[in-house]
């Protein structure tokens, strides 16, 4: 054609279809190349550089010496902020931690136990990094040495347990049983691996026998296992029946079935068998944790015949008022709610006291306790010890008329967890419970107006030598003498606390036994100290106190203010810890059953309910009618 005619002429056909070929080709050759790159590995370089930058970030050196761990570092955090290598997770005994914040929950709740909380801790740390992730199961073992406060190597799921579900996890060890189950365990196993091929054998049409012959071991096999836990369960002659199932998996595993469908069905029964033994976790948590903080039918019961009794008794209440009001007394304050528990503490008080007539015990209860109590003690004698029964409800007494403020608060206890990484496979954990005062203590200068010194006693105690000793202690103008745990200081708490004018190397201490000098109290003005900061931290929490407050307020009211306590006076961790020495139960002045499983509830520690429970009256008529003997 003519090359000047105003228009160009279109490619000869042959042209076209050559440039179409080669298209093709290149399509067909990309195709066979796509799978062979993926065969040959080189799509894992992008994995592998993120695993091992994961890798690098777990083996990052994290201190092993935890007595001290503020002064260690790791690699690339020079920059940040001093704190401890060992990151503290906070909460409160039956409280949970939710999005890694401790956080204010209802005490009878479960409704924050989260299945993400271990990933939500760990990406919300105080301090210098850790890992984003951890592995979920890794057969390591957990066990906790309150006493010693010794670091641990533990199973990581443990870890998680405790933290999301504090001491339930420790009592559920405590209580597991070894079962006979290993036919059981076989059949379920079977189970899951005809269920997994099912689906992919049903879709066969020649293979309809073998599928009926599938469902129907199926469902026999759900059948049993619904009403067979172990061995023993199992009906007779079983064996047919696994022998069975087993030729009928090794025909469905010679059939051409796609074997993703295979494994995708077998990890959705896998993830259900997760969620379902999740759930029953959580469950029994709940239930565990509704136990513990629930009154037990028989206190229930002698409260209120003790109350019945108190309104039918004819019988003149005296008050020994002049002993109740004399300074040169050995005065002993109680916070309680629990008639035995502080009947267990005034009698094992007065037992191995050398001089009980100079004993006063001043019991502070709320006006629901405040007749039975009154009663129980008007019939009780302790040797030559004075009881007296005060009602915090009454505005008279503390000269507050706020109802909040009246309102009977007990001591609260807060679980502290130091967890760092030092290899790869290694977690290393430091747990510490601590009893603090609550609120109800600070108004002890105004319901007290006239003493001087008074001892704190927790209604979770009993005494095993003679307490006189405490009254003469030299304080050194401090305020409050306590038992210290300096393995956990302010520094360590840095984050939590309200601002950065305080002293770092100040020792947590807890209660359980504490001396007062309540004239250096009102000199120091305690009681304002401590409203001004619960008030600075409620303005910052948006008007509601969280636990974590609580515990950094009354560590920031005492600092410099404590004196310390020997150690031998007190022996803490009955309420948590399985592993206390003998030896150490049998010298140790006081005995400390802080945590959840308290000596009157059903889940107490067995080893040490003897302890508690020998000061118990057996000939009371009233612990008998209500079964609290038994």
């Amino acid at each position: 054609m003519k090359s000047n005619g105003g228009f160009v002429s279109p490619l000869p056909p042959k042209r076209r279809w050559k440039c179409f070929i080669t298209a093709v080709l290149s399509l067909v050759c990309l195709s066979m190349f796509a799978p062979l790159f993926f065969l040959l590995g080189f799509h894992n370089g992008f994995q592998n550089a993120h695993i091992s930058a994961l890798a690098a970030e777990r083996l990052n050196p994290v201190s092993n010496h935890l007595n001290v761990p503020a002064q260690h570092k790791i690699a690339g955090t020079e920059n940040q902020p001093k704190s401890s290598s060992f990151v503290p997770l906070l909460k409160v005994h039956g409280s949970e931690l939710e999005d890694g914040v401790p956080r204010k929950i209802s005490q009878n709740s479960a409704r924050h136990f989260g299945n993400d909380a271990e990933k939500e801790i760990l990406n919300n740390t105080v301090g210098n990094p850790t890992p984003t992730s951890f592995p979920e199961q890794n057969n390591r073992h957990h066990a906790q040495a309150m006493g010693s406060k010794k670091m641990v190597v533990v199973n990581e799921s443990e870890v998680m347990c405790q933290i999301k579900f504090g001491t339930y996890c420790l009592w559920r060890r405590e209580q597991r049983e070894e079962m006979d189950d290993y036919l059981v365990k076989k059949m379920k196993d079977l189970l899951f691996v005809a269920r997994a091929y099912y689906p992919s054998i049903a879709k066969l049409p020649k293979f309809d026998i073998l599928s009926q012959e599938m469902k129907q071991n199926i469902q026999e096999f759900e059948r049993i296992l619904s009403e067979a836990s172990t061995d023993k369960d199992l009906p007779p002659n079983n064996e047919p029946k696994v022998s069975m199932m087993e030729a009928t998996i090794s025909k469905a595993k010679s059939c051409p079935v796609d074997c993703n469908n295979v494994d995708k069905k077998f990890r959705q029964l896998v993830d259900l068998a997760e969620d379902e033994a999740n759930f029953h976790m959580k469950q029994s948590a709940f239930l565990y944790k509704l136990a513990v903080q629930t009154m037990p039918k028989s206190l229930h019961c002698l409260s209120m015949r003790l109350t019945v009794e108190y309104f039918r008794s004819s019988s003149n209440i005296d008050e020994q008022i002049e002993r109740f009001l004399n300074p040169n007394m050995h005065h002993c304050v109680i916070f309680s709610r629990n008639i035995l528990a502080s009947s267990v503490v005034v009698n094992s008080t007065v037992l191995h006291a050398r001089e009980s007539g100079k004993l006063v015990f001043h019991i502070l209860t709320d006006k629901e306790n405040y007749f039975a109590m009154k009663f129980w003690f008007f019939k009780n004698k302790y040797g030559e010890a004075a009881v007296q029964v005060l009602n915090t409800d009454d505005s008279t007494l503390s000269g507050h008329n706020d109802e909040e403020q009246s309102r009977l608060s007990l001591p609260e206890e807060f679980h502290i967890s130091f967890y760092g990484i030092d290899k790869l496979p290694t977690l290393q954990v430091r747990a510490h419970y601590l009893s603090m005062f609550s609120q109800s203590h600070y108004l002890l200068p105004m319901v007290f107006p006239s003493f001087e010194k008074v001892v704190i006693l927790d209604d979770d105690i009993v005494v095993q030598r003679d307490l006189s000793d405490l009254w003469s202690i030299e304080m050194g103008g401090k305020v409050i003498s306590a038992v210290q745990s300096c393995s956990i200081r302010l520094s360590h708490l840095q984050n939590y606390l309200p601002s950065s004018s305080f002293d770092g190397n100040s020792c947590a201490w807890t209660s359980g036994i504490n001396v007062i000098d309540l004239s250096r109290w009102r000199a120091h003005n305690v009681s304002e100290t401590y409203q001004r900061l619960t008030n600075e931290m409620k303005n910052k929490d948006g008007g509601a106190l969280s636990e974590t407050s609580l515990l950094s307020a009354s560590l920031l009211t005492f600092q410099s203010l404590v004196y310390p306590l020997d150690s031998r006076w007190l022996l803490s961790g009955l309420g948590h810890n399985y592993g206390v020495n003998s030896e150490a139960l049998r010298n140790a002045a006081v005995l400390h059953f802080d945590g959840s499983m308290k000596p009157w509830l059903e889940l107490g520690i067995t080893n040490y309910k003897n302890f508690w429970r020998k000061f118990l009256n057996p000939e009371s008529q009233f612990l008998n009618d209500c079964n609290v003997n038994q």
